[in-house]
């Protein structure tokens, strides 16, 4: 759920992930009252007005067997030695033609990724930053992404982070989207 700004506060975003299929997404939006199914072609569209699109959000847990990936180069960002990765999707339906990816080479975290249209123009960079040990993990909690034809940029800020906390099977329903509250 988000907390901040107050514009999109009490929103719940919602993806199904489908093994052979494109992922179900819904959000709910508080200030209309209603839960909206986001379609497969929706996926390039802006999430809650931010620089992030739905694919962006949903991208987070992309499956590695859907790209074809090649080491490029080595190189250092902040300090910190990385593998720039090239990653391109399998499936030309994906909204990117390639990402570029600084990988650290001491933490596997990804210290940056630049995403590319389909003419190859870099469109959108995201950055990570704010790493902390929390529950014996190493988490980003700021990622800022950045839009180069808008000249915008979005960062969102995780201020509660947990591991490994029990989820009821609830929560993953379009019910629990609208209500705030898991079915019994």
């Amino acid at each position: 759920m988000f907390q901040q700004p107050a514009s999109v506060a009490g929103s719940r975003f919602l993806t199904m992930e489908n093994k052979n299929a494109p992922d179900d997404r819904w959000i709910f939006m508080p200030n209309i009252g209603k839960i909206r199914r986001i379609a497969a072609s929706g996926g390039s569209e802006s999430f809650m007005g931010t620089d992030f699109s739905f694919d962006d959000i949903s991208s987070t847990s992309r499956n590695a067997d859907l790209d074809t990936h090649t080491l490029l180069k080595e190189e250092t960002i902040g300090g910190t030695p990385c593998y720039v990765i090239q990653s391109v999707p399998k499936d030309s339906s994906f909204q990117y033609s390639k990402m570029l990816q600084w990988i650290a080479k001491d933490t596997s975290i990804v210290m940056k990724l630049e995403l590319y249209d389909k003419r190859n123009t870099l469109v959108k960079t995201v950055e990570m930053s704010g790493i902390k040990t929390i529950q014996d993990k190493l988490t980003v909690t700021v990622t800022k992404m950045t839009t180069h034809a808008a000249g915008t940029s979005t960062t969102i800020t995780n201020e509660i982070v947990k591991y490994n906390d029990p989820i009821p099977e609830g929560i993953f329903t379009t019910s629990y989207l609208e209500t705030g509250k898991v079915s019994r």
